[in-house]
């Protein structure tokens, strides 16, 4: 396998992962619950604007990526400009979600509770594989990378409060807006815990199953 199959092929990861994330949110929104933290803004403002869901967050990921830049200056990766493909794939492949689980309409709370659970292992899954792909990085999660650098706090910590100030900002717009509070719930809280905790459980079954030895090779065979 040569180079440029190589390089394919985690580009071709990176998209399958960022299909997978996307399709988690759509499930984790559907599942009547609130959305995630990261999509809280992005979803509130598409309840007031005729702009979709998958649109605002196009846009809300170019910004982090601008942030980012802005935030790191020169020490900003040449090499993660290319996040900026990363928006207009993410916002697609959201609106794609939304549309494919249009009908999903849980009514009964452990049903919805379920749904959550199953939005967020395919968000989980979705990260995983964008974090194994080892290409891009998710602007969302490099604002936040650059965040920690320049502060000088730890990666979780800032996490946390980086998605508590979205969803705090998501509550804020739709009180102002609505009178009420419209796509944050409890769902959005639990996300937060359980999302990283699958990550870790779908990087063990990787382990078992060599994903990831298998993806090393590829990288060393590209570098």
């Amino acid at each position: 396998m040569n180079r440029m199959q190589n390089i394919i092929i985690r580009y071709i990861i990176l998209l399958i992962g960022l299909l997978i994330m996307a399709f988690g949110i759509a499930v984790v929104t559907k599942s009547n619950s609130g959305t995630t933290p990261i999509s809280s803004v992005p979803f509130v403002l598409s309840l007031i604007f005729p702009i979709t869901f998958g649109q605002f967050t196009c846009l809300l990921s170019i910004i982090f990526m601008l942030t980012e830049f802005i935030i790191l200056g020169r020490k900003f990766p040449k090499a993660q400009l290319w996040q900026i493909i990363i928006g207009p794939f993410f916002g697609l492949f959201t609106d794609l979600g939304m549309y494919v689980f249009a009908t999903l309409n849980p009514g009964a709370y452990w049903a919805r509770i379920i749904t959550l659970c199953i939005g967020s292992a395919m968000m989980a899954l979705g990260i995983y594989l964008q974090v194994a792909a080892n290409v891009i990085m998710n602007p969302g999660e490099g604002v936040v990378k650059a965040l920690s650098y320049k502060l000088k706090i730890r990666f979780g910590n800032v996490k946390i409060m980086f998605d508590a100030i979205l969803g705090i900002t998501a509550l804020g717009i739709s009180t102002a807006y609505f009178g009420d509070i419209r796509g944050i719930r409890e769902g959005t809280i639990i996300s937060i815990f359980l999302v990283g905790f699958l990550v870790k459980i779908w990087s063990r079954i990787a382990n078992y199953f060599n994903f990831e030895k298998i993806l090393y090779s590829i990288h060393s065979n590209t570098q």
